[in-house]
């Protein structure tokens, strides 16, 4: 009959009570009536499907509301399962390969239950031929003693999952069998439900209770859409296994334990299993949703939105956005007070946001009168090749206008898994793998543990949750876990714990809402973490201490209680390329002799330091952006020390109050809400070099009285009060301090300093003033005048304990004058082949190179016996 004589409705209503056999016959009489069974899609293969008591929902247990993209293509990956656990699988009795065929025409179907030929499941096992059909009826069946499976078989529970209940432990001696709609439950005398030790098995949709499923090497399973209440699963050294689809609830262990190198010897299913396993694999290279993770906010999306500090923040979903968020108005703060200091305000059109333009090169300081305008003009000081102020200034308030902000844009995004994976072979060799246990769209829940590796064990998890756990995943003793696209959340303790040498792959998991660390690696554990969101939790977001190492990178890292990232007793990892946000303490704590290299993150918007080093922590410290942190930036308290290099730390700051060496080299320290660094406490020498230090909201340097400083080749420029107070000592050499507020260099109390060969300019007040109780050496400094009527250097100190002597002092005698530049070298600092946060100069004239300035001597200024170039490479 032609389609075309009744209505397709009317066609389809008819055709939903046909049965799978005649849909298949109606699918080959043409094409049109092959697009006309397609059509059933959502009505009758949906019924087929979900009918089914081999099989569930095909999105069960995790979104079991979720439709399938297509019900037929659901309901045949399922029929075809149901058959492959006889697929190349060896001859059981006989060689001839004419007995293939005498095995399909001669397999039996054997029943059993009340009314039928056989009572138990024993005597009918006992009758049963090779590859035959035994199904139960409605019943519990319980055996006294072990039962020996030594054919293979297919056993079947008859009506609903829950109709047949077997009481039983089955030890598989064939080489398959499949069990299908029972429930198991332990015999009296053991609590292992099921074992083999060389064959292969496949579960589908059946229910474990109270017991345990042992599989020992080379044998294999596959389990699928079942339940496991209060029940577990052990792997010995098994070459592949899979769980599919399955729940496991109440466990009073681990719901799933791998142990043990896979097996070198493999069965029949090894093959099989492998390409199952592969062909749905989560981590498809084809699929547009991995390209796109960062930017759709992958699981739930991260807190973003366009903050004014930087565009270079990722962008997202504002729906988890901390609603005390304070960053625009810290930005709108700092930026009236570099708009008094720096700039010119132009208010915004309603529902857009301001801008401050700065023009470096001249540098006006836009304050009281026309007459002061006047006077500027005359007295300005051009600075315009500082690189690292006159970048960031563009970074901060600005449309990109040069490529070096193109450059730190494209740096600071935050990588995709397939980016990560494709500039990484050892990440993606891991992705690739497929070792010991593969545990698919599972779920686990309301139990102590959730899969457990331990002894050089092998797992890979993919699109699992684990919620209300004790603890999610435990890796231990040289084993390897692959974990990817999983969710992870409301575990009592720690979500993920890596102990003793462990090690693998953690990537694009959602982990969050943890009563401990969402990842937890000590004692030699090494494991690569890429790409997830770790959130929300009541602790840390990852803890690497006692040892452990690991390579953290491109993930997003935000409100959490504690430190996101907290590094500490030897825990020595490399951070890179984190967005670590939001936190409601530290961005990233090093304590308690923690080590580490934390390179080219985005660290803002913490309650506390954005990087916390303390009690012996050592870090590098280098390229990250760190701004508007609710405190300091850096803080580097009782007895920090490491390396603090290239970074940009903006409206946040730099503390120090340390009794070991440090090292400050080459930062942009910018639009502070204090003085952008203050050392409250340095028994050690604390270096400072080559930063440009700018429009901070209070002086550019402070320095208490007892610590011990050296300040070299930096650019402190247009902060709000003076440019360096000192009541400390050490040395001040080689700097260009322009454009503040305040004094240029300020001397008080005890202060005892070296100050030679710096570059002064005060508009307002003195270039250098001494006060108290200074002493020291000035010398060979050339300070320029200003507008004030002052002098340029006042000295209200001791004169024989402070020298003054060789000083360059340039006054403004006529508007005839040529403009004062900073010419030779050019404004410092100047960072040749300088990387983020640093730019290179639009001036012509011949720059002065990192190694040259780094080397000039020291005329003694250096109070140990170490060497100053050497230390700072």
């Amino acid at each position: 009959m032609e389609i075309s004589g009744l209505p397709v409705e009317l066609w389809r209503l008819i055709l939903s009570y046909l049965r799978l056999p005649d849909l298949g016959r109606c699918s080959l009489v043409c094409r049109a009536w092959y697009e006309l069974i397609l059509s059933l899609d959502n009505t009758r293969w949906r019924q087929l499907c979900l009918g089914c008591i081999e099989c569930r929902h095909p999105n069960w247990p995790n979104q079991p509301d979720v439709e399938p993209q297509s019900w037929r293509e659901a309901f045949k990956q399922h029929y075809v399962a149901s058959k492959t656990w006889t697929k190349n699988a060896q001859d059981f009795e006989s060689s001839n390969c004419f007995y293939l065929f005498r095995r399909k025409k001669d397999r039996h179907v054997l029943r059993v239950g009340q009314g039928c030929e056989f009572d138990t499941l024993r005597a009918a096992l006992a009758s049963a031929g090779v590859y035959d059909r035994i199904v139960l009826l409605p019943g519990v069946y319980e055996e006294q003693s072990e039962i020996i499976l030594k054919v293979p078989v297919e056993i079947v529970g008859q009506g609903t999952l829950g109709d047949v209940a077997l009481l039983v432990s089955i030890d598989q001696h064939c080489p398959t069998t499949r069990l299908c709609n029972v429930v198991f439950m332990p015999a009296w005398f053991t609590p292992v439900v099921y074992k083999t030790t060389s064959g292969h098995v496949q579960f589908d949709n059946c229910n474990f209770e109270n017991g345990q499923l042992q599989i020992h090497a080379p044998g294999t399973c596959q389990v699928k859409f079942c339940t496991f209440n209060q029940s577990s699963v052990h792997f010995h050294s098994v070459a592949l296994g899979v769980l599919e689809n399955c729940e496991f609830t109440g466990s009073e262990n681990a719901s799933v334990t791998i142990e043990g190198i896979p097996s070198s010897e493999r069965n029949w299913a090894c093959k099989h299993l492998t390409t199952l396993a592969k062909s749905h694999c989560v981590l498809q290279a084809s699929d547009p949703a991995l390209c796109n993770v960062s930017k759709r906010g992958g699981w739930g999306g991260p807190p973003a939105r366009n903050i004014r500090t930087c565009k270079i923040v990722v962008g997202g979903d504002q729906s988890n956005l901390h609603p005390a968020s304070k960053t625009q108005l810290v930005l709108e703060k700092a930026g009236e007070k570099e708009a008094e200091v720096n700039g010119r305000f132009y208010p915004a059109k309603e529902g857009e946001a301001m801008t401050l333009e700065t023009d470096s090169s001249d540098s006006e300081l836009s304050t009281s009168s026309e007459n002061e305008d006047d006077d500027r003009s005359m007295y300005k000081l051009s600075y315009r090749a500082h690189g690292l102020s006159h970048m960031l200034a563009q970074v901060i308030h600005s449309r990109p206008q040069t490529s070096g902000l193109t450059t730190l844009q494209r740096d600071l995004e935050l990588k995709t898994l397939q980016q990560e994976l494709q500039r990484d072979k050892e990440a993606q060799s891991l992705a690739s793998s497929l070792q010991g246990c593969l545990i698919r769209k599972c779920l686990f829940r309301d139990g102590k543990g959730g899969v457990f590796v331990c002894s050089q064990g092998r797992a890979k998890l993919e699109g699992s949750i684990f919620r209300e756990l004790t603890y999610a995943v435990r890796c231990i003793q040289n084993s390897k876990i692959i974990m990817l696209k999983n969710d992870i959340h409301h575990c009592k303790a720690s979500g993920i714990f890596l102990r003793l040498a462990a090690g693998g792959l953690i990537a694009d998991n959602n982990i969050h809402s943890n009563c401990e660390a969402g990842v937890d690696i000590r004692k030699g554990a090494n494991p690569l973490i890429l790409c997830n969101k770790i959130h929300s939790g009541l602790r840390s977001g990852i803890v690497v201490l006692g040892n452990g190492k690991g390579i953290i990178r491109s993930n997003q890292i935000y409100g959490n209680k504690e430190a996101g990232i907290y590094i500490l007793y030897n825990g020595n990892p490399i951070v890179s390329g984190n967005h670590i946000f939001q936190g409601l303490a530290a961005g990233i704590a090093v304590n308690e002799n923690g080590r580490g290299q934390i390179i080219e993150n985005v660290i803002r918007e913490n309650q506390w330091g954005g990087a916390d080093i303390r009690r012996g922590g050592d870090p590098v410290l280098r390229s990250n952006l760190i701004c508007c942190g609710y405190s300091d930036g850096v803080v580097v308290g009782e007895r920090g020390k490491g390396l603090i290099e290239g970074n940009t730390i903006y409206a946040a700051g730099l503390y120090v109050k340390s009794s070991e060496a440090l090292n400050i080299i080459a930062n942009a320290i910018h639009a502070n809400h204090d003085s952008g660094v203050a050392v409250l406490q340095s028994s050690q020498l604390t270096r400072i070099a080559n930063n440009s230090i700018s429009c901070n909201s209070l002086g550019g340097v402070l320095v208490e009285s007892e610590a011990r400083v050296e300040l070299r080749g930096n650019g402190i420029y247009d902060n709000s009060s003076h440019g360096i107070t000192s009541k400390g000592d050490g040395v001040i050499v080689e700097n260009d301090i322009v454009g503040n507020r305040g004094c240029g260099l300020q001397l008080l109390q005890t202060a005892d300093m070296k100050v030679t060969k710096n570059r002064i300019q005060s508009f307002w007040d003195y270039g250098i003033v001494m006060l108290d109780q200074t002493k020291g050496l000035v010398q060979e400094n050339l300070i320029f005048q200003g507008r004030s009527k002052k002098t340029i250097l006042q000295q209200v100190s001791n004169a024989e304990d402070c020298i003054v002597q060789n000083n360059k002092l340039l006054t403004f005698k006529s508007k005839s004058d040529v403009a004062w530049t900073l010419e030779n070298p050019p404004a410092r600092p100047h960072i040749e082949g300088s990387t983020r946060g640093t730019s290179t100069s639009t001036n012509s004239q011949k720059v002065t190179t990192m190694s040259t300035r780094i080397a000039a001597r020291m005329d003694g200024g250096c109070r140990n016996n170490g060497s100053i170039f050497c230390t700072i490479l």
